[in-house]
């Protein structure tokens, strides 16, 4: 390939990066800005976008800018090149001995909070060049974008889609909380069918149903009154006296609430994995920091 020729792909690269950040953005100023690009530099990468593909990618309006149909056919294709050529680039960094790139990893509060720093700090001590984005979500968020693309790797319950990859990272004990003057604080275990007798707060995230399920297998039915996936929420309301729930041991590791947290009379588990699309098609800054997970 000649010099000539690799211009010409990079050049074509940054048409797609500029059209996939102006969707994230919503306007090609808030994308110019990102990408250290003019305004009108993008406007211009876009518009040879449409040209050379003979479509309109995007509506322009004075609120900003919208996909059309065609552009909403074709932006999963143009993140895939922009991916697949942040990979590129980053096996060619390290193979030049730069060990530069970016990890993103799909996470939710509890490992993002409690794992996730001490994963980084030792992974930051040999290769103090890699960035990380941390994108927030539930389950079945993170399993959607896994399979897409939009994250390298992502932490989420087991068992996930058949078409992913997993290291398993560990077990979590689902804990009962309650306010600190309730009569249960008073236990030591609590038994499921004792957190029926109060409104209860289910924590759910995604399709997962773990907090459900400890109840189905008892052939129990809490007296559900709040449904969220922020276990941080649940804790503020339990603390107000608004209710009881069950929330994971690793979110309540440094809780800033008063509340009273007690072991269930029948333990029960969630599973916590981390996972990728493939290892094998991984970028090697995403390999190596699968490495460090034990370091959580």
């Amino acid at each position: 390939m000649g010099t000539g020729e690799g211009v010409e792909v990079d050049a074509n690269i940054q048409k797609y990066q500029a059209f996939v950040k102006t969707v994230e953005c919503g306007s090609f100023t808030k994308a110019a800005e990102a990408l250290s690009y003019s305004q009108s530099g993008v406007s211009r990468m876009i518009a040879d976008l449409e040209r050379d593909w003979k479509v309109s990618l995007l509506a322009r309006s004075r609120a900003g800018v919208s996909l059309t149909s065609e552009g909403s056919r074709l932006l999963p294709f143009a993140q895939s090149v922009c991916a697949e050529y942040d990979k590129l680039q980053m096996q060619v960094d390290d193979l030049a001995g730069m060990q530069s790139g970016l990890i993103r990893i799909g996470t939710f509060s509890s490992v993002a909070t409690h794992w996730l720093p001490n994963i980084i700090r030792a992974f930051r001590e040999d290769y103090p060049n890699i960035d990380y984005e941390l994108v927030m979500g539930d389950y079945s968020e993170i399993e959607s974008w896994l399979l897409d693309g939009r994250v390298d790797c992502g932490f989420l319950q087991l068992p996930t889609h058949p078409d992913l990859e997993v290291l398993l990272a560990g077990r979590d004990e689902l804990m009962a909380v309650v306010p600190e003057d309730h009569p249960l604080a008073a236990r030591e275990r609590i038994p499921a069918e004792a957190l029926c007798d109060d409104p209860f707060l289910l924590l759910r995230k995604g399709d997962n149903t773990v907090v459900s399920d400890v109840f189905d297998h008892a052939g129990l039915r809490p007296d559900v009154h709040f449904t969220t996936w922020d276990d941080y929420a649940i804790m503020a309301m339990v603390e107000c006296g608004l209710g009881v729930g069950i929330l994971p041991e690793l979110i309540l590791k440094r809780v800033p609430y008063r509340i009273a947290v007690r072991p269930l009379d029948e333990p029960a588990f969630r599973t916590i994995g981390l996972a990728l699309r493939s290892k094998e098609g991984a970028s090697l800054a995403t390999k190596r920091f699968l490495e460090y997970l034990d370091c959580r």
